[in-house]
This record gives structure tokens, C-alpha cells and sequence, in this order.
């Protein structure tokens, strides 16, 4: 009996370290699991969070009224969220895809729609500002169009014009360098529209190789809406 007693007293003092090998094991799984589960989580959370791509084909309209006129745009195409609600307002962010015949890649466009008002026309400021303020070199790199520094002396540094040169009511659109090295250089061209209503564009550098085509497109996307 005592041999047996002092055979079983190892055993049972061997019992706890593996008990304990087990339970945290056991916690190691459940964490490895709970992790798992998160990561699948906050995957299908931005996968619902995500916005589509602006389309054409867009429904669900939120109706504006801006100087006057009644808008009804698609939710999708709102840049800012607080913005989709019906009612009156002073300004409109939305942003479209330019996507014209022989462009490859879809760019993004910015459009601000703005009271007439609240904005000179790119056009106008060719005249009446930017040519004052033109260095004397012209830059290539965009077919039809002409391209000039501006001063940076007037703290215009890095900022340039690009205007067809033929036409009564030109293309102009300034663009500015980025700051960082593999940033894209961006542009703006404001105009008005026939509705009455100011347009202002921001959009890439790369896009003035189909400059041409360009007000063409943005008719296809405000007209819908009622903003051309």
C-alpha cells in the first residue's frame, strides 16, 4: 500500500504543468479562430463600404435646386456623403469618369457646380489675367493647344496655362506641378454652363491629350441631370 501511495503521488504532481500545456493551447486556437473571424469581418465590412463607380446608368436621384434651377443627380456621384439630400444649395461636389472614345483608362473628374456669381470663367481669366503673367517659354506636349510658365516671380511657381490659341471662346485650363515627386500634375478649367450655371473642373494633367473631347463628355454627364 505505502509503494503504491508513492507511486501515485508523482503522477499526480505531474498533472498540472500538462493541464496547463493544454489550456493554453487551448486559448491559442480560440485567439488564432477570433482573429480569422475578425479579419473575414472588416473584410465584408469594406466590401460593403466601398462606393461604386459613378455611371451613366446611376438612379436613385436626389433632387437640388441651385440659381434656380432643379437638378436630379444621382446619390453616386456625390464626392461628399452630407451632401445627398434634397432641398436648395450654393454648391454641388460631385465627381464623374471621363471615359471618352480612344481613352483606355477611366479618369476621375471633379466637378463643382457653383452660382455664376461665385466664379470666373477660364476663358475670361486667359484675357484678363494669365496673359500678364506668362514667362517667356512655351511648352510642348499637347497637341492643338498651347502651353506657357507662369511667372514665378508673381508666385506662380510651378503653375502653367494650356489654351487653344484658334478659337473665339478657347479651351484654357490651368495646372499646377505636385508637390510630391510621385504625385500627378492637376488641372482646372472653369466654365459657364448654358444652364447658367458655373462649372468647375479639377481633374489629371494626362487628361489634356483629349482636350478636345473633353466638353463634350462633361455635356454627356451634367445634361441628364439638368445642369447643362
Amino acid at each position: 500500500m505505502l509503494e503504491m501511495r508513492a507511486q501515485s503521488a508523482p503522477a499526480g504532481r505531474h498533472s498540472g504543468p500538462s493541464s496547463l500545456a493544454y489550456n493554453l493551447a487551448g486559448i491559442a486556437v480560440l485567439v488564432l479562430l477570433l482573429a480569422v473571424g475578425m479579419a473575414y469581418l472588416v473584410d465584408e465590412l469594406g466590401r460593403s463600404s466601398r462606393i461604386p463607380a459613378p455611371s451613366l446608368d446611376d438612379a436613385d436621384p436626389v433632387s437640388q435646386t441651385i440659381s434656380g434651377r432643379e437638378l436630379s443627380i444621382p446619390a453616386a456621384w456625390f464626392r461628399y456623403g452630407e451632401q445627398i439630400r434634397d432641398g436648395f444649395t450654393s454648391q454641388i461636389d460631385l465627381r464623374i469618369l471621363y471615359a471618352p472614345e480612344g481613352v483606355e483608362t477611366p479618369m476621375p473628374v471633379d466637378i463643382t457646380l457653383l452660382p455664376r456669381s461665385r466664379a470666373r470663367a477660364s476663358a475670361s481669366l486667359l484675357d484678363r489675367v494669365y496673359l500678364h503673367q506668362f514667362a517667356d517659354e512655351t511648352l510642348d506636349g499637347v497637341p492643338g493647344l498651347v502651353g506657357k510658365p507662369m511667372l514665378a516671380s508673381n508666385g506662380y511657381a510651378g503653375e502653367s496655362v494650356w489654351y487653344d490659341a484658334l478659337s473665339p471662346n478657347p479651351f484654357v485650363a490651368k495646372c499646377e506641378q505636385p508637390l510630391a515627386p510621385d504625385g500627378a500634375a492637376q488641372c482646372v478649367r472653369t466654365v459657364y454652363l448654358p444652364s447658367g450655371i458655373a462649372a468647375v473642373y479639377t481633374f489629371d494633367a494626362t487628361i489634356l491629350q483629349s482636350w478636345r473631347q473633353f466638353d463634350g463628355e462633361m455635356q454627356r454627364w451634367l445634361e441628364p441631370v439638368g445642369a447643362w
